[in-house]
């Protein structure tokens, strides 16, 4: 936790840009100078999936180099949902963006990707049917009771009935590391554009990404550069509507797209809406009183306490996600 000084009174505002025309022109200034002058690339490939986050990335980078100097480059997989391609595409038209599609099915089939995840799925829910069945993973205790997350994995039957059971800590961590293929598989996807363009590949993760280790380590988090790895979620979408992000995606519930059940990010990891996240992050890291963020907020003090301390071990437990190789 930062232990500097507050200066403003917390507030639900506290996160709303002044002037965000000042803040979109820093980042934009500061991404031109770290791909021209620190990188010595000449343009940007992004992985774009009709997400607020890439939505956002790509709109600055078109700012900053030029539409013509950048490539969105689309990477579903059999899994994907039908929209990402769709407001995928909506989004390049709209910044004039040219795209390439990488259909990564076969390479994951390769990797063994769906099958390993099928089999740990498998030893949880007996009846479970991978071509029939929808599958994701989820936690379900609340963020306020400071209890270490505990997965379970829910199948949804054709009929609808939804079966959902603890996972085991192996089944687990098959499951995840069985589905990690996909976001490695399109950073090398990305690289291999930009290598043979001589571009830069920038980075989508947010702050909360980040810092709270919501990504795949040399997957999402393998980039050149990350312009809005500072921002809070509630700041990207502040940016989106300035930039002129089409409204289908600002509106667009934030999902994993990565299993084959719908799943928010909420229901996979951070466990609250973004608009609170964002402000009692801020209180934690900014050192503000529980008892101060608990009376804006309209929770109890215990609970406030309960999130940083969450918020606390999220970093601890991620933090080998962050550090570079050890020599």
């Amino acid at each position: 936790m930062n232990t500097s000084k507050v200066h403003k009174r917390f507030s639900k505002d506290i996160l709303h840009f002044e002037n965000i025309e000042v803040v979109c022109n820093d980042i934009i200034n500061k991404l031109k100078m770290d791909v021209a002058r620190k990188l010595q690339r000449r343009g940007a490939i992004i992985g774009i999936s009709g997400g607020i986050d890439s939505s956002v990335v790509l709109a600055l980078s078109a700012k900053a180099f030029g539409s013509d100097k950048v490539i969105g480059i689309m990477l579903p997989e059999k899994d994907s949902s039908d929209d990402s391609k769709m407001l995928a595409e909506k989004l390049a038209g709209k910044f004039g963006v040219s795209t390439l599609e990488e259909n990564i099915t076969d390479a994951l089939n390769g990797f063994g990707c769906y099958k390993r995840r099928d089999e740990a799925i498998s030893r949880v829910i007996k009846d479970f049917n991978p071509d029939l069945d929808k599958a994701k993973i989820e936690i379900k205790q609340n963020i306020a009771e400071n209890l270490p997350a505990i997965f379970s994995i829910t199948v949804i039957k054709p009929n609808g009935e939804v079966v959902s059971k603890l996972l085991p800590a192996k089944e687990y961590l098959q499951i995840v590391a069985a589905t990690n293929f996909k976001q490695r598989c399109r950073m090398t996807m990305l690289y291999y554009h930009a290598e043979r363009l001589h571009y830069a590949v920038i980075g989508t993760p947010n702050k909360h990404e980040v810092e709270q280790g919501f990504f795949v380590k040399y997957g999402d988090g393998g980039a050149d550069v990350m312009p809005i790895g500072h921002l809070y979620k509630t700041q990207v979408y502040q940016l989106a509507k300035y930039l002129g992000v089409p409204q289908e995606i600002i509106d667009r519930t934030p999902t994993t797209d990565t299993y084959t059940a719908e799943q928010t990010q909420e229901d996979f990891f951070y466990q609250m809406p973004f608009e609170s996240m964002d402000l009692i992050w801020y209180g934690w890291e900014n050192n503000y009183a529980p008892e101060e963020v608990a009376n804006v907020m309209g929770k109890s003090t215990i609970e406030i306490q309960n999130i940083y301390k969450n918020f606390e071990r999220k970093i601890k437990t991620t933090a080998y996600l962050r550090m570079k190789p050890i020599l």
